[in-house]
């Protein structure tokens, strides 16, 4: 066979693959907007996503469970979910597609597979959708927004109707308001429409009114003046931090429960997938979703904690400069914060160590912990040095860790990198807040002791762990296939 002939034969299959892509794009926004289901790639997400970006996500798939998962095969369990009498869902292609090559012969097409393995779903009940108030706009409460919008479809989940700021609402705050939503120097354009609407004091987002509400307390908002019942606030300012600042939310009309993206003193610190369970949200009414870094090592430390065992260790996270420093040298109330944020690599503190603990007691007092802001805006990196209870491998440690990455409640926290070229732009947009870097991984020759490195996106996928959590809070979970 001539060079032309493969050349010729290669460009017809690649033709073939971007037809099938162009397809199965179609489906994935079909069953999302006519049935509020969502598909997922091994927990990446596909809509929205151009020819090129779910190609390279089948590429990634078909390397991390080490069989071919093709673009053809996507389209023909793409299908079959369609045909289906499927409620709201969330279903992750990239594993039934797996598990479809493993079982296809049990079967006589990828309709009764599908059935098959969907047989629970309708057992869920129904959904109320939830009005969410987001109480602060900083870079974690735009994102946030963007979120939510970009996933709104039906609105059968959360629906973002409303945004707290402090000061004035006039034509040139709004404008800003909007313009950082609408362009970020980190993440990019909003994939939709930013309208500032003055005249009705809103933001209007792809379509969807949002209302631009100014106060200075909690307490002082009726949200049922907006048409907001029983909403849950996102408290995304930092300034109220324990539970008897965070109540003041709930004095207000139209609000149910409350969520802090930060810490919290007095109140349920959750990491998701982690221990989110271990409260329900009908007796508890304020959360806090921890800290970016907090989520970032805690699903990779139960699943170190549940297979090995931690005798001790030490964190350092390796942190994307923040809004608290300094731009340049001035005046700071914390140690070294006053120097050059983009300039200087700062040693700071973390209580991501001792945070560890409010969510798997069983490492209460295990685990010391510092911190280094460096000169990049956004994704950071968690060294973890731990000593453990029973001895493994190299390779037996990486095999534990993409089976919580593949299978079990941490799926959705979970990345199992492959790659021997990251760096830290690399990670920046993924969803997951743990990404563990299987190349970088050391275990010492007795077995004993195992140096781990953790990305963690610190906005996005943070945001994006708010998100989950707030939707358990909400109970506006979907049935899940993962």
């Amino acid at each position: 066979m001539s060079f032309n002939t493969t050349y010729e034969k290669e460009l017809a299959f690649q033709a073939d693959r971007r037809r099938a892509t162009v397809e199965f794009i179609k489906i994935v926004s079909d069953l999302w907007y006519d049935k509020s289901i969502e598909l997922v790639l091994f927990r990446n997400q596909l809509i929205d996503r151009n020819v090129s970006q779910i190609l390279n996500l089948h590429a990634y798939a078909g390397e991390f469970v080490q069989k071919p998962i093709s673009i053809f095969d996507s389209v023909e369990i793409a299908q079959a979910i369609k045909t289906l009498d499927v409620p709201p869902a969330k279903l992750d292609i990239g594993k039934l597609t797996y598990e479809y090559h493993i079982e296809d012969k049990k079967y006589g097409n990828a309709t009764s597979f599908v059935a098959n393995k969907l047989k629970d779903a309708n057992k869920n009940g129904t959904i109320e959708p939830k009005d969410v108030i987001l109480y602060g706009f900083g870079r974690i409460g735009r994102l946030v927004a963007r979120e939510l919008m970009t996933r709104t479809g039906k609105g059968s989940q959360l629906r973002l109707r409303a945004i707290v700021t402090r000061g004035e609402i006039n034509e040139t705050i709004l404008e800003k308001r909007a313009s950082l939503l609408r362009n970020d120097s980190v993440h990019g354009e909003f994939p939709g429409t930013v309208i500032a609407d003055l005249k009705n004091s809103a933001l209007i987002l792809s379509g969807t009114t949002v209302k631009m509400i100014s106060a200075n307390a909690p307490e002082d908002i009726d949200y049922t003046k907006f048409g907001i019942n029983n909403a849950l606030v996102i408290d995304n300012t930092g300034a109220f931090r324990d539970e008897e600042a965070l109540k003041r939310h709930l004095a207000s009309k139209g609000v149910e429960k409350v969520l802090l993206t930060a810490p919290g003193k007095g109140i349920p610190n959750i990491v998701h997938g982690v221990n989110h369970n271990e409260y329900n949200p009908d007796k508890v009414n304020i959360f806090s979703a921890a800290s970016c870094t907090t989520n970032a090592i805690t699903p990779i430390l139960k699943a170190v904690e549940d297979s090995f065992g931690v005798k001790n260790g030490h964190l350092e996270t390796i942190h994307a400069y923040t809004n608290d420093q300094n731009l340049v040298d001035n005046f700071h109330k914390k140690y070294r914060r006053g120097r050059a944020a983009a300039l200087n690599m700062v040693i700071t503190e973390t209580g991501a160590g001792r945070a560890v603990a409010k969510a798997l007691p069983s490492l209460e007092g295990k685990l010391t912990s510092n911190a280094i802001r460096v000169p990049v805006p956004n994704g950071s990196l968690a060294i973890l040095n731990l000593e453990l209870e029973n001895s493994t491998s190299l390779e037996g440690f990486n095999t534990i860790i993409k089976k919580y990455a593949l299978e079990g409640d941490l799926v959705e926290q979970i990345k199992f990198e492959l790659s021997d070229e990251l760096v830290s732009s690399d990670i920046v947009g993924s969803s997951a807040p743990s990404i563990y870097d299987s190349k970088a991984t050391i275990v010492s020759n007795n077995g004993k002791n195992v140096v781990l490195y953790i990305w963690y996106d610190n906005e996005y996928g943070y945001s994006h762990q708010v998100i989950r959590l707030a939707k358990y809070i909400a109970k506006v979970r979907r049935y899940t296939y993962y």
